[in-house]
């Protein structure tokens, strides 16, 4: 993977995290005197154009972590009524790719989204009524309850915070990154017992 594609997290100048940015857009805000501090390693080093004047050249170095100021709408969703977008591949991470009904891990293709309550019987396709399931598992679960289909989780359901959330959507995480992430989740979030255990 190239290193280029390494992202940067971004957080406020509280130090709660935002959002992942591309080195391009971290250098802007470099550029625009946005970066309040930062954290974490060295991830790149920019160089610019050359200052006709002083002969210098510009050197942006990007950091894994960025504290930027300014006031932002994405600050809003710490709040305990925020609930991030549900998707397959955030929905897998989220259940470390087991099948929370056999226990047995699986990669992406091979896993569904299972409705704990199925659709037909007034369940809601939101976070805390689905699980991530293998093929088989689904298939024969069909339309019914676990308890219908006389199968168990082995894990509760739950909505994602803002922090888990933005862990759910990183690519390639730094451990400096996972480390800063971490501090942010609940004290009893699942996710502590389940990044221990893919390790």
């Amino acid at each position: 993977m190239s290193s280029l594609s390494l992202q940067v997290l971004r957080t406020d100048a509280s130090g709660m995290p935002m959002e992942w940015i591309d080195y391009q857009e971290a250098a802007k805000l470099y550029y625009l005197e946005q970066v309040a501090y930062t954290c974490g390693t060295l991830l790149y080093t920019i160089h610019g154009g050359i200052n006709a004047r002083t002969g210098q050249r510009s050197i942006i170095e990007v950091n894994s972590i960025i504290a930027t100021h300014g006031y932002s709408h994405l600050t809003r969703k710490q709040g305990v009524n925020y609930t991030p977008p549900l998707s397959n591949r955030t929905l897998f991470r989220r259940d470390n790719h087991l099948c929370l009904y056999c226990g047995v891990r699986f990669q992406h293709r091979d896993l569904s989204r299972d409705h704990v309550t199925p659709l037909s019987q007034g369940g809601s396709d939101t976070w805390n009524n689905v699980v991530t399931a293998c093929k088989r598992c689904n298939n024969h679960k069909a339309g019914r309850t676990p308890e219908q289909a006389g199968m168990e989780l082995i894990a509760i359901p739950f909505v994602p915070t803002h922090a888990e959330y933005i862990y759910l959507q990183g690519r390639r995480i730094l451990s400096d990154q996972m480390d800063f992430l971490r501090a942010h989740f609940p004290r009893k979030s699942p996710l502590h017992a389940r990044l221990k255990d893919s390790n």
